[in-house]
């Protein structure tokens, strides 16, 4: 078991346990397309995410990641904006103390091996994103890129690799 200590910009002093190899056991339920290091090597959040706090990665995610010191749509896969501000993820509750920055760090430090009592929230929220799937097979011509293209990013935020339908 690991201890990692966290002190960047949006946490001071917070601690966790990596219990897990990393990108192994994950829950039965929770099965994501791509890594967070595939996902920040494809582009998201428009390149300004985890800036702050890159030591507590590793390095190889940010190797080829399409970083930003602000957010610029154009580094995303699908070149727009899909992203929310962190204020309305907040007015809907939707984040919680122990990952400031919301479910793409929950998932990272999940990757990692920790694993917390929000684990079983936080994979029904991505498990909700399957409706878009289902609009993007029922509005797209398979492996359409331009078709729904927000749509796609966003789903991209998620881990759901909508390149291959």
């Amino acid at each position: 078991m690991k201890k990692i200590v966290i002190n960047d910009k949006m946490q001071k002093g917070y601690v966790y346990y990596l219990t897990e190899p990393e990108g192994k056991h994950f829950d039965k339920e929770f099965s994501p397309d791509l890594t967070p290091k595939e996902m920040l090597d494809l582009g998201i959040f428009g390149g300004k995410y985890l800036n702050d706090c890159k030591k507590e990665f590793p390095t190889s995610w940010f190797e080829k990641a399409k970083t930003s010191t602000r957010k610029d749509p154009s580094l995303n896969f699908f070149e727009v904006d899909a992203s929310k501000p962190l204020s309305y993820w907040k007015a809907k509750g939707w984040i919680h103390p122990q990952d400031p920055r919301g479910w793409f760090q929950w998932y990272c430090r999940y990757h990692l091996g920790r694993r917390s009592d929000d684990d079983a929230r936080q994979i029904k929220r991505w498990k909700a994103m399957t409706r878009h799937i289902a609009q993007l097979k029922k509005h797209c011509t398979p492996k359409d890129l331009n078709c729904r293209r927000r749509q796609r990013q966003a789903l991209l935020h998620w881990a759901y690799d909508s390149r291959k339908w």
